[in-house]
Parts: structure tokens; sequence; C-alpha cells
């Protein structure tokens, strides 16, 4: 193509709806929060970057569409794992990445819960409370599995960190997937688990309360955290958390096949504590947001900022871990593929397993966004780009690329 041409630049119509952005939002009250010293380093890293994300400070490339021809730009994503708008590729991505691991057998959803009694200790010390309860969460599960009066089996575990409610209050919990069933490592036979429960709730909260207890006691006593002065209100507060409160332990009924887990795992693995579509309403004081159940919930734009800053995780913080048949050891000693393979000609009767996972794979539009003017999905010729730092190419200039 010659751009020297200069194909007419893409303009949006004044008729067309604005779409809020969390991004938006935070761009406009971040520096005086940041002023105000409201944040810690890494709060401050990510909100900094999810308010650069899509507006050209981070790089970007013009794109001609290969129909139209008209030029639009495509400013650079932050790719932060906390950004609402950067999760829908890192979803596909991370699926596409598991989509021949995960079995074709019922799974299983647990919530695993941190007690309010524990949530100050958690935010205090958030690398330590977050990487001890998704070991613990992780070693309960398992332990049961491996228990004969329940499963007596090894199953494939995917468990996903969450800190938020629907309103963004902190609100830490585990998200589990279970497969329902496991191989027996000695005969190499699947034994699948019971149809309509797992494991029983009330024995694995016992359970997950008295192996937190322990380890945080030993964490404690290295010097590694900080349970609070002896005798004062806030000791015991978190005391009463590690001996008297329920820990409470959900769980789901069991859903169906390969198509049902890859809708569960992209629901809960990137999600992040609001997404862009939850917002409805900002006149640049007050921020409303859908929760759940049809309700809102409306901010200071400020407040909405620090509850966003609440959920930032500590840095190299492994928010999903996969365990059991599921973990990479396991997979490295095959027993992963023998349990497939065992299931595989379980389910022979049933149809072609490619074909059902060829079914429940995701749909790979991202890939190509549409043209925003005729809306054709030709992949586009890019004609010019641009880099952090750099002043943005737009409006586009007239280039001689012939």
């Amino acid at each position: 193509m010659n751009f020297a041409l200069c194909p007419p630049p893409y303009e949006p119509s004044p008729e067309a709806p604005v779409r809020l952005s969390v991004g938006q939002i935070v761009r406009a009250h971040l520096p005086a929060l940041i002023e105000a010293g409201a944040f810690t380093p890494s709060e401050r890293h990510v909100l900094r970057t999810m308010a650069a994300c899509k507006t050209g400070a981070l790089g970007g490339r013009l794109e001609v569409c290969a129909e139209c021809g008209v030029v639009t730009p495509r400013p650079f994503s932050c790719r932060n794992r906390h950004c609402p708008g950067c999760q829908t590729r890192a979803q596909f991505e991370w699926l596409e990445r598991r989509m021949e691991r995960v079995l074709d057998v019922p799974h299983f959803h647990l919530v695993f819960t941190l007690p309010s009694e524990l949530r100050a200790l958690a935010r205090a010390h958030s690398r330590v409370v977050y990487d001890t309860l998704m070991q613990v969460v992780g070693e309960t599960v398992l332990a049961f599995a491996a228990d004969p009066k329940h499963l007596g089996a090894l199953p494939t575990v995917t468990a996903v960190l969450h800190t938020w409610t629907r309103e963004l209050t902190y609100h830490p919990h585990v998200h589990v997937l279970v497969s329902g069933g496991g191989l027996v490592l000695d005969s190499g036979a699947w034994k699948p688990a019971k149809q309509k429960f797992l494991f029983p709730v009330k024995a694995l909260s016992k359970h997950m309360r008295g192996a937190m207890r322990e380890r945080l006691l030993k964490v404690a006593a290295r010097g590694e955290l900080d349970l609070g002065a002896p005798g004062s209100p806030g000791e015991a507060v978190v005391r009463r958390g590690l001996y008297d409160a329920k820990w409470l332990v959900y769980a789901k009924a069991p859903f169906g096949d390969a198509r049902s887990v890859f809708a569960y795992l992209g629901k809960y693995t990137h999600r992040v504590g609001i997404s862009n579509r939850r917002l409805d309403a900002y006149d640049g004081e007050r921020v409303t947001f859908a929760t759940k159940h049809g309700a809102h919930c409306t901010l200071e734009a400020p407040v909405f900022i620090r509850r966003l800053a609440m959920h930032v995780l500590p840095k190299g913080l492994h928010k999903i871990r996969h365990l059991g048949l599921a973990s990479s050891a396991r997979l490295q000693r095959g027993d992963l593929a023998r349990a497939m393979a065992v299931v595989e000609a379980q389910r022979a009767l049933e149809g072609s397993r490619k074909a059902r996972r060829a079914e429940a794979a995701p749909h790979d539009s991202h890939r190509e966004q549409p043209c925003p003017h005729c809306n054709a999905r030709r992949a586009p010729e890019v004609v010019a780009q641009w880099r952090r730092g750099d002043p943005p190419l737009w409006p586009p200039r007239c280039i001689d690329s012939s």
C-alpha cells in the first residue's frame, strides 16, 4: 500500500456511546491520591500502569484496514494482571495452554474463606498470609482426597486466590476446582467420586482452621509474622480467628464435561475486582457500578480507587496454583497422561474426546479486533509504530512507504 495516499482516519460517531473504564477514573484522581500518600509503592505502580493502559503512553501502532482503508490507532495495553481491560487475551492464552490438561470428567467447586478476624493480619502481612492460605488449602484438599473414606485417589486441583466482594470490600478466599475422581497411583485405575458431593465441608473447615493455626503460629515464632502485642485487642482478635472462628467452606454442586470446566476456569482464573462492563456511571466525583442480583453501589471516586488498591497482590505471588495430577511434577512423571488415557477409554462410547474438546475450546475472536469503521475482521496492515515514551503517531502523518 502507498501510505502517501493518506487513508482517512477513523473518527467515532458523536452519537456512539462512551464506554467507561476503570483506567479513566484512576487517571482523573490518582495524582491527588498519590500526593496524599494513599498507597504503598506496589499499589502506586499497579495504579499508574492501569492509568496508562491503552492511552498511547505505553506505545502503540497504526493499522490500516484491508477492506476500507481506514487508519485506526491501537495503543498498547499494560497487560498487568490487575487491569480489568487486559484480562480477555490473558484468559484466552491461559485456557489455550491448559486445554489439553483438563480431564473430561465432572468437577467440583469449593470455596475456602479466610475468617473476618484474620483480615487485618492478611492486609498487614499479605504475602505470608496469602501464601500460607494457598498452601494449606491445597494440602487440605489433597489430604481428604487421599483418605479412602472420601476418595482414596489423586485428583486434579486448580486453586485461585481472590480478595474481593462484588462491592470491592476486602474478603480473601480461594476458589478450588477439583476433578470428580482421581488416579489410584498403585493400580493406575481411575476412581470416580460420589456423584452428589466430594468431601464433607464441616470436616474440611475444621481441618483448615487447625492447619492454618499451626502454620501461622510457626511463622510468627520465626519472627516473620506479627500477631500483635501480647494481651492487646489486636492479638485477641487474631487468636479468636485461629482458635474459635468458623472457617467457611462452601461446596457447589458438581458440573459436567470439559465445556463446563473451561467455562469455570475462564470465569475465575483471570477475574479481577471489577470489570469495565460493571461500571454504570461516573460524574467526575462518584462511581456507580453493578454488584449482584441487580443491585448497585455508589462510591466517591477516591474511595473506589482505594478499594481497588486493596486487591493488589504482592509481586511474584502466584494466585493460580495447580496441584495433584495437575501439578508440573505429576505432569512430568506422566501421571496426568495416564489418567487422561484411562478417562478417554471410559469415554470412548460417549463420542470422540477430540470433538468434545473442540466444542469446549474458547472462541479466539479477540485475536483480530474488528475494524471500527466497517467491522471487517481481516488482518490489518501495520503501517507505523511508536514506543513507550514516544509521542503517539496520531493523527497519522502522510508517509510514503512505497
